[in-house]
């Protein structure tokens, strides 16, 4: 727990040093909070987050899958994920955010909260490490709205949900993902682990 808040201290100076030093426009005083979970896979680097503009939030999501590959394939699953952002209106005024993905798959179309509402907190569905094995880590990912209804994305099987991650208070509004590169003939996982940003406005 304790290297957890030092992991999401040091995100949070990284990204406060982004923001003095003109590398990119991310505007650090809108996040609220840090989101993740405990099941993550440990291969590959964290990415570069993504945000909504100013005043959307994600009202939706949408996944890139990679299908079975059978044998002898190579497994990878989970290869991005994708919010849509929305000022509370998925019919309108959309923008789509998208942080580092992984080389394979194609993308589902999104699943929406329910009217206004917005996204607040992710579980993962993650395969353990074998040896020897196919590893693919991320499968799947889920997705609870402020109005507590459930989405599951259309991701593969494999493996097991983890706990869900806290709530947002008001809801989501970026991300940041943590992605193994191709490793040429040997096993590759493409996303391993995601963190959620919070904002309040």
């Amino acid at each position: 727990m304790e290297f957890q808040a030092e992991a999401k201290l040091l995100l949070l100076l990284q990204l406060l040093w982004v923001t003095c030093c003109g590398q990119a426009h991310i505007r650090v005083e809108r996040y609220a909070s840090i989101i993740d979970v405990t099941n993550g896979g440990t291969w590959g680097d964290w990415t570069w987050p993504e945000m909504c503009p100013d005043g959307y939030f994600a009202s939706g999501f949408s996944i890139k899958v990679e299908p079975p590959q059978g044998i002898p394939g190579d497994d990878t699953a989970l290869n991005g994920i994708r919010l849509h952002c929305t000022r509370g209106n998925a019919e309108q005024n959309t923008h789509v955010v998208e942080s580092q993905s992984g080389s394979w798959g194609s993308w589902s179309e999104p699943l929406w909260c329910p009217g206004t509402h917005f996204l607040v907190a992710f579980s993962l569905r993650v395969e353990q490490f074998s040896f020897p094995g196919d590893n693919t880590a991320v499968n799947n990912v889920r997705f609870r709205c402020s109005d507590g209804v459930e989405l599951e994305g259309p991701g593969l099987s494999w493996g097991d949900y983890g706990d869900w991650s806290d709530s947002c208070v008001k809801g989501v509004c970026g991300l940041q993902t943590k992605i193994q590169k191709p490793r040429g003939p040997r096993d590759d996982t493409a996303l391993n682990d995601v963190r959620i940003f919070c904002c309040n406005s």
